[in-house]
């Protein structure tokens, strides 16, 4: 095994050893605000964390060293302090039912509001309210697929650090701009004034889906309700366009997640087009 470690016998590090109890503390909000650091885990997070530069420290069992021989070497090759640990560290560490062994300290990565706009977006994802940290995790990720310019979690969101929404991103929480923004109202007004159109997705919609391709063509921010109660009234009111997407079939409705991943391709679909 080439890593930093390999050089001399190593002493996994037990789950009482005082660097694995401050990173297990991380899987709490209160200690990753406290700190500005979060965890990763598997091998599609550390990786992504990895390229984009944000790794703290690795941690990893022996027998992910063995499965991820090339990642931990290219950890260790970076600089990066790699730490064989335990199995019950491990298990300590990870939160999934069966731990991958493999997780890694980052730095948090959410961005000022003000930095996204000041990139030019021609597409952003908008979820108001979102609670869900699988769904947030999924709509960052559908964010990434389609080539959205940045994910803006507005209201009173989840945190995306959150290990449950990190896993679901499967990577893609390093590789988009997200940004928080608790005020909803200040939100659409720094969307409005960026000339970005802002779109809302509701089942009474003015404009459908399949005949909004001119709006599309522009920049526009898709909002996205809160998994129980949808958009409210104000937020959607105060849209550019509210936006329905046709139901052929007899589904009642779409959930966050289904209804996130058509608007942003249909909207990608059209800004490929025309390029």
């Amino acid at each position: 095994m080439t890593t930093q470690h390999s050089k001399r016998p190593a002493e996994a590090l037990s789950e009482r050893n005082s660097r694995v109890v401050s990173a297990v503390k991380l899987h709490r909000g209160p200690m990753r605000r406290k700190t500005g650091l979060f965890l990763a885990e598997g091998a599609n997070s550390v990786e992504s964390a990895l390229e984009t530069g944000r790794v703290e420290e690795l941690f990893f069992s022996l027998r992910a060293a063995e499965r991820e021989h090339e990642l931990v070497a290219g950890a260790a090759a970076q600089g990066i302090r790699t730490t064989l640990v335990s199995d019950r560290a491990a298990e300590m560490l990870g939160e999934t039912v069966t731990p991958p062994g493999l997780v890694a300290v980052c730095r948090v990565v959410d961005v000022p509001l003000r930095e996204v706009l000041d990139a030019a977006p021609r597409m952003l994802a908008v979820p108001v309210g979102i609670a869900d940290p699988g769904n947030a995790g999924t709509l960052i990720r559908v964010a990434d697929a389609v080539g959205a310019d940045g994910v803006v979690l507005a209201g009173d969101s989840v945190d995306p650090h959150n290990g449950k929404c990190v896993r679901a991103c499967a990577g893609s929480l390093f590789h988009v701009p997200v940004a928080r923004s608790r005020d909803i109202d200040a939100t659409l007004t720094s969307l409005e004034e960026a000339g970005i159109a802002i779109l809302a997705t509701t089942a009474k919609g003015e404009v459908d889906l399949d005949e909004a391709d001119d709006i599309l063509r522009g920049p526009v921010a898709w909002l996205f309700g809160n998994e129980a109660h949808g958009l409210e009234r104000a937020v959607a009111d105060r849209a550019t366009h509210r936006v329905r997407i046709p139901i052929h079939g007899r589904a009642e409705s779409l959930n966050l997640a289904a209804a996130a991943s058509i608007c942003l391709y249909a909207s990608a679909r059209v800004q490929h087009a025309a390029r």
